[in-house]
């Protein structure tokens, strides 16, 4: 199993109380599917499934590596650079998010 070698990139280990949904799908009237939470800076991005596909693409601009799942239950962690899904403890809490504008 590949392990993340980029654990020095978390910023965020506590996760806000809400998030209002995707930002940049907020931002030009978009949809999504799942919801992820960049870990250095906080920014909030949809999933691959999502047409705007915003958390690969702030990962990609930004040089962010890891992001979380924000969906309700989950707690996994992905890292893009070494490809690598993991959960991290220390980061902690489940934010409300809004319904999927997709229906998922």
């Amino acid at each position: 199993m590949a392990a993340c070698t980029h654990l020095d990139h978390v910023k965020i280990t506590a996760l806000p109380e809400e998030v209002p949904g995707c930002e940049d799908c907020l931002e030009v009237g978009g949809v999504w599917l799942h919801l992820r939470i960049c870990l250095e800076c906080g920014h909030v991005g949809c999933c691959d499934d999502s047409p705007g596909q915003h958390a690969t693409k702030h990962a990609g601009a930004a040089e962010h590596p890891i992001i979380r799942s924000i969906e309700p239950g989950e707690d996994w962690s992905w890292c893009f650079l070494d490809q690598a899904g993991f959960r991290i403890p220390q980061v902690t809490g489940s934010p409300r998010i809004p319904p999927s504008p997709m229906g998922g």
